[in-house]
C-alpha cells in the first residue's frame, strides 16, 4: 500500500481499523498484553520493522501491520496520538519496576 496514493476518506477509514486492531499473537499478543494485546499503532517501530524484512502476516492484519510502519518509518507517529488519548495514553510496553523503599536497617 503506497500511503502517498491514498486519498482522505479512506486514510479516515485506514486509521479507524488501524485504531481498534490489536495485535493478537507474539511478544505484543494476547497472552503477554491481556486481555486484548498491544494496539498494532503502539508496536515499537523495530518490531515493525523485522516484519518489514521478514513479511508482514497474511491478511488485513498484515496490510494494516505494513501501513503502520509506513507511518512510522516517515516519522508520522503523531498522527497516532487522538487514539493513544482516546484510549487513556500510551500501552506501556515494559514492565513496571518494584517501588520498594527501604530506610535505615530494617
Amino acid at each position: 500500500m503506497d500511503v502517498n496514493e491514498i486519498d482522505r476518506e479512506d486514510f479516515r477509514n485506514l486509521l479507524g481499523e488501524i485504531a481498534a486492531c490489536r495485535m493478537p499473537f507474539g511478544k505484543y499478543g494476547r497472552k503477554e498484553h491481556p486481555p486484548d494485546g498491544v494496539p498494532i499503532h503502539d508496536l515499537p517501530v523495530e518490531y515493525l520493522q523485522w516484519f518489514q524484512e521478514r513479511g508482514f502476516p497474511k491478511g488485513r492484519l498484515g496490510e494494516l501491520m505494513a501501513a503502520v510502519w509506513e507511518i512510522k518509518a516517515c516519522g508520522m507517529d503523531e498522527v497516532f496520538e487522538p487514539m493513544r488519548r482516546a484510549n487513556g495514553g500510551r500501552i506501556r510496553l515494559r514492565p513496571g519496576r518494584p517501588r520498594e523503599f527501604r530506610f535505615g536497617d530494617d
